[in-house]
């Protein structure tokens, strides 16, 4: 495959300016035609002497996300233990392994997951809507607006979030602040813009490492802000580490304001509530796209299963993250802030170490064989978690892990080369939308799961998490052998 032929990434792959002709295409979708570059109202304010990419607008945004995200749920769990009276039982029973469980313990538990889950819903059932319609959107007026709004937006759940620290509000302000978030599209219209950018600025050959760059970009910067965030809410509590969050999201949109340019020509007719936003996403999936008609059904469900194992795969991820968190800090582990800072930073360390290994399984396997090693990485590494009692077990399956994140840049990869140059825009739309329902779905069934089975089987969620991910390896699997005899067939035939 073309795929595996994965090009070296120069400084000029990642510049929105002057890119190659057939990276233009991508953006402009008129195949070989002689396309001007953006006009200079699509630059930004400042040119900069040095190699200026997205990779730094995700990276910051995806900063300020880890960051938050473990800290928000550690700071739940303290106020419901505050306001319902539970003051350290559960520092006796790690102690003390015959003590039996204290309910008060189950009742915080409960009410931290079910928190969780009201305000997750709120913030993804929201972005759920605008997603699609900013990522098709964007292929009209620009990927700028994109990634500066939902920073903006990032920035006010921020700012919303501390002053219920310091007024000590109810916690339902929470789901205020993450309402604001999703108005503005969310950390997932950054995702869309991000990937989009680098589908308009890169070549088939280089896409899936470029894909995978990105997702690297996640796990690095979500890495550092594990570490920083366990070991700052130790030794200050809560509202520095998140006066820390307000200023990542504002320094990500104002790098995209000053310094990141135009990867398409923007359109100043482009209307962002209009019905063509989302009609563009429907066509794509109704029809399979302009590719379609060469392939016909078999490419149309391609496009389907591909976006199955997708949804199926994020869903995993996201809803197995949330639990994490509260499976530590409960026992028979009780971790403390520390601990849980290292287990995060060891999930996110595996972005880095899929990035290597699909760099070096790429050279002897096809893609899809590299996306069932990483889903094979990640289910051994789940049913880990379902039996972890010991800090040493819960790393284990952190270690098992390391090729968790291979599948996915291979799934958005190939999506990607289904579809025209010309229909980047609504594929991108499309998949975040997917995106935003993946987190969702996975908030709601692992939050709701995780309380009802813990009378039989605490780990029960992460196991049922292993076993659903079985149906996209088949899928994928299967797809790739059905390839493989059609390129045996045509090869013959010619």
């Amino acid at each position: 495959m073309d795929e595996s032929d994965t090009a070296a990434i120069l400084p000029g792959d990642v510049l929105g300016a002057a890119p190659a002709d057939d990276r233009m295409s991508n953006s402009f979708g008129r195949g070989d035609e002689a396309v001007a570059p953006p006009s200079s109202a699509a630059r930004p304010p400042f040119t900069c002497s040095l190699p200026v990419a997205v990779e730094p607008v995700l990276f910051l945004s995806m900063f300020s996300l880890a960051l938050q995200a473990p800290l928000s749920t550690q700071y739940l769990w303290d106020r419901i233990s505050e306001d319902l009276g539970y003051n350290g039982s559960r520092s006796s029973e790690c102690s003390n392994g015959s003590v039996p469980h204290d309910p008060l313990q189950k009742e915080v538990e409960t009410l931290t997951a079910h928190w969780n889950l009201y305000i997750n819903l709120g913030g993804f059932s929201v972005s759920l809507l605008v997603v699609p319609l900013l990522g098709s959107w964007s292929d009209l007026a620009g990927r700028r607006p994109i990634l500066i709004l939902p920073n903006l937006g990032l920035a006010l759940q921020a700012g919303v979030y501390l002053v219920v620290m310091y007024l000590k509000l109810p916690v339902v302000y929470f789901l205020v602040g993450r309402l604001l978030s999703g108005l503005s599209g969310d950390f997932n219209a950054i995702l869309a813009g991000c990937f989009a950018y680098v589908a308009d600025t890169s070549d088939r050959r280089s896409r899936t490492f470029r894909v995978a760059v990105l997702e690297a970009c996640l796990g690095l910067s979500g890495m550092l802000a594990s570490i920083i965030g366990g070991q700052w809410r130790r030794a200050q509590g809560y509202i520095n580490p998140f006066w820390l969050v307000l200023a990542t999201s504002l320094v990500s949109a104002l790098y995209a304001y000053l310094f990141v340019r135009e990867s398409v020509q923007p359109d100043p007719s482009a209307k962002l509530f209009s019905t063509r936003n989302h009609k563009a996403v429907w066509r794509l999936y109704s029809t399979g796209g302009s590719i379609s008609e060469g392939g016909g059904r078999f490419h149309r469900c391609k496009l389907w299963l591909y976006t199955l194992c997708f949804f199926l795969v994020v869903t995993v991820h996201s809803g197995s993250r949330e639990l994490y968190v509260l499976y530590e800090l409960s026992s028979p582990l009780c971790w403390g802030p520390v601990l849980i800072g290292y287990g995060s930073a060891a999930q996110h360390l595996a972005y880095l170490s899929s990035l290597l290994g699909l760099k070096i399984m790429q050279r002897c396997l096809e893609e899809s064989w590299v996306a069932l090693v990483g889903l094979a990485s990640n289910i051994s590494g789940l049913v880990v978690f379902s039996v972890a009692d010991t800090t040493q077990l819960m790393f284990t399956g952190y270690g098992l892990c390391f090729l968790f994140m291979a599948a996915t840049p291979v799934l958005r990869s190939k999506l990607s080369k289904l579809v025209d140059p010309s229909e980047q825009g609504a594929l991108f739309a499309s998949v975040a939308c997917v995106e935003s329902l993946c987190f969702l779905v996975g908030s709601g069934v692992f939050n709701s799961l995780y309380p009802a089975t813990l009378h039989f089987m605490k780990g029960f969620p992460f196991l049922f998490a292993a076993i659903i991910l079985l149906i996209p390896a088949g899928i994928i699997g299967i797809l790739q052998c059905l390839d493989q005899r059609r390129d045996h067939r045509d090869s013959t035939a010619s």
